[in-house]
């Protein structure tokens, strides 16, 4: 390893769809976080690892900071603010294109009080004029200092490598903590299962997106093919219907377009097996929570 070689722990936070999970894809150049137009798609922490020949980042995708409804959103909203302190940086996202309101606020709030150097990075620039980005970037820096201002777009990759460049000074010295090759931690039994959530999010509308978990039985290479089963659960009978659809078909959809891209994540030809049940309330409920593994055990 290089002298000087530089490694630490990025949390990039923000409201729900500013583009989080994009700009994640993005700096890594390989698909470990899923997207969707819908908020608060992400639910977990979700580490992306960029290795260079000066530093190793891992970057932390947080879950949108919002006002939670139930058990799952407070998780989330925990999620996304517990240690904050303990991160070498901290990437705060906005989006260029929406207006600042009490949520913005918020977050703003909740930051000000860190010891961690907070970029802001004004995400989706290639939606605005010049004018609206510099007002953005008056109305949020008349209050508060930051350690750096990056205008980006997550989309082109405008300022992305800049983004790169300043973070690193900001590390500190120290190993490689994972493989060069490494993108993720995640266990392919998560991003799986994650893949197969973005194609419901993708396909189903109005509430069911938010009430569906999903959760991987089994993985098993079997020579010809990689076998996966898994389970997707809902809240209530009505929403179990809506994911399989008529004869079927919906639910159709979801496996041939997740299994579309778990065969490009594996490099392989998969068989993908899915199976809908119902789970009354999981949301609501910490027990039901933790056996979908959303837990509180976050590990750097």
């Amino acid at each position: 390893m290089a002298q000087g070689f530089k490694s630490g722990f990025v949390i990039i936070v923000g409201r729900p769809n500013v583009g989080k999970s994009t700009l994640l894809n993005r700096l890594v150049g390989s698909k470990v976080a899923i997207m969707s137009d819908k908020p608060q798609t992400t639910r977990n922490r979700i580490k992306g690892i960029v290795t260079t020949d000066k530093a190793q980042i891992i970057f932390i995708d947080t879950p949108g900071i919002h006002k939670p409804k139930h058990k799952l959103g407070e998780y989330m909203v925990r999620t996304a603010t517990s240690s904050l302190d303990e991160a070498d940086c901290i990437l705060y996202l906005v989006d260029a294109s929406a207006e600042i309101g009490p949520g913005e606020e918020w977050v703003q709030n909740i930051l000000r009080d860190v010891k961690t150097p907070v970029f802001l990075g004004i995400n989706k620039i290639d939606l605005v004029t010049k004018e609206r980005l510099a007002e953005m970037i008056t109305a949020l820096t008349s209050d508060q200092s930051f350690a750096e201002v990056v205008p980006l777009s997550a989309a082109t990759g405008e300022n992305t490598e800049l983004l790169l460049e300043l973070l690193i000074k900001y590390l500190p010295e120290g190993p490689k903590y994972y493989p060069e090759d490494a993108v993720t931690d995640r266990p392919e039994e998560f991003v799986a299962a994650e893949f197969i959530r973005e194609k419901i999010l993708e396909v189903t509308k109005e509430e069911v997106p938010h009430a569906v978990a999903v959760a991987v039985e089994e993985m098993e290479d079997r020579g010809h093919l990689f076998y996966i089963s898994a389970n997707i659960f809902v809240e209530r009978e009505s929403q179990k219907g809506i994911v399989i659809g008529k004869r079927g078909q919906m639910l159709k959809e979801i496996g041939t377009l997740a299994r579309r891209d778990l065969e490009n994540l594996f490099n392989c030809k998969i068989f993908l097996e899915l199976n809908v049940k119902v789970k009354k309330g999981w949301r609501k409920h910490e027990i039901a929570l933790r056996q979908l593994g959303y837990t509180d055990k976050q590990v750097y």
